[in-house]
């Protein structure tokens, strides 16, 4: 008897239904019996536990998607006994629309960090699109640094609207970053006449929302660039604040000092880029009666990749990070925390950046985090 094409499928799937159930059996077995993934984990972090206040660190945080990796960032942080953490929270990320504030992302890192027992130096800083539109009107090309002084009253009411919101919680502010570089102004050059300007209205805003609030001015990035359409010296940038009047619109002074190839103990010179240029910056607040503001180093380090020519081997940075927490502790009084550039990034770029973290993506620790935690700890 001849059979049909249709008989002869209908005979293979009745053949096949009993594989085909087996199989799937098997795959819901095999999913119960897979270890379950990382989660946010419910019960109360241990206890954070240092013997040098001074230890803190640069967070990159905003970005990460995943909450148990937040949180399992800062249990390391605090495990390796910061006190204390640095995190960029963007403007453009709480402000998408005029006066429209999102909070949830800021209210999470906040709330995790607070139960930590970590204290936080909030950046602000990275210019929503809307605040960037009359530029780009007239065809000029922008970037998310780019802003100008129409927009300056509007980025003093969102440190205002911060200020008010984690007050108690985030008291210490650092309003912009590197203002002595044009990049981050979006390539226009801004004189120190121009900031001071931005700075008063930022930091009456911050002072009317939150009158404990600690204003960090300053951040400006280690140059020796003369002036000009990239950057301009930043001993010669501060000097400009002052001349105009900036040291009454900032409580404190956020300092970057990057170590490069020099070891920690090398003396600073103007001529020098070393981790004691922050000496030379200090001597600037001393000669304008500023002597009574402490410092905070939000940016320093070393970077370890053994390709880029600006770095040092495994073994000195170590020594010159262990070495530079001690002199913040024994000499520099005036120095509230050294906060080490960067913790750990949600995704490598793949060169050099990747060397500066202390913790890899996939929480594997480096050498410079263990030698720290020994150091902080006393484990």
């Amino acid at each position: 008897m001849k059979t049909t094409r249709a008989e002869h499928a209908g005979r293979l799937t009745r053949r096949a239904a009993p594989y085909a159930l087996r199989f799937l059996v098997l795959l819901l077995v095999t999913i119960q019996l897979s270890p379950a993934g990382p989660h946010l984990r419910t019960e109360p972090p241990e206890p954070l536990r240092t013997l040098h206040p001074k230890v803190c660190v640069h967070t990159r945080l905003t970005d990460e998607v995943e909450d148990w990796k937040v949180q399992r960032t800062l249990d390391m942080v605090a495990r390796m006994g910061a006190s204390t953490i640095v995190e960029l929270f963007p403007w453009a990320y709480i402000e998408g629309a005029r006066g429209a504030f999102d909070w949830g992302g800021t209210d999470r890192i906040v709330n995790m960090a607070k139960a930590h027992g970590l204290r936080i130096i909030a950046r602000l800083g990275i210019v929503p699109a809307w605040a960037r539109e009359e530029q780009s009107r007239k065809g000029w090309q922008t970037t998310l640094n780019s802003l100008i002084p129409t927009y300056y009253p509007d980025f003093a009411r969102f440190v205002g609207a911060f200020a008010k919101r984690y007050r108690g919680v985030v008291d210490q502010l650092v309003a912009w970053n590197e203002p002595n570089l044009s990049f981050e102004w979006g390539y226009r050059e801004v004189s120190p006449e121009e900031y001071v300007g931005f700075l008063k209205g930022v930091y009456e805003a911050a002072h009317a929302a939150n009158p404990a609030v600690v204003v960090l001015g300053g951040a400006l990035a280690p140059t020796l660039e003369a002036g000009g359409i990239n950057a301009t010296n930043d001993l010669t940038f501060l000097r400009g604040i002052y001349r105009a009047g900036g040291g009454a619109y900032f409580d404190a002074l956020a300092v970057h000092t990057y170590g490069l190839t020099a070891p920690e103990d090398e003396a600073p010179a103007p001529e020098k880029l070393n981790f004691r240029r922050a000496e030379l910056i200090r001597q600037i607040m001393l000669e304008n009666g500023d002597a009574a503001k402490p410092v905070y180093i939000t940016e320093s380090g070393w970077n370890d990749d053994p390709r880029w020519n600006q770095a040092v081997g495994p073994g000195a940075r170590v020594a010159y990070t262990l070495a530079a927490y001690q002199r913040a502790e024994r000499d520099w009084q005036w120095v509230n925390a050294l906060c080490m550039w960067y913790f750990r990034v949600p995704a490598p770029s793949r060169s050099y950046p990747d060397a500066w973290a202390f913790v890899a993506p996939d929480f594997t620790p480096r050498a410079v985090y263990e030698a720290v935690r020994a150091y902080a700890t006393g484990e």
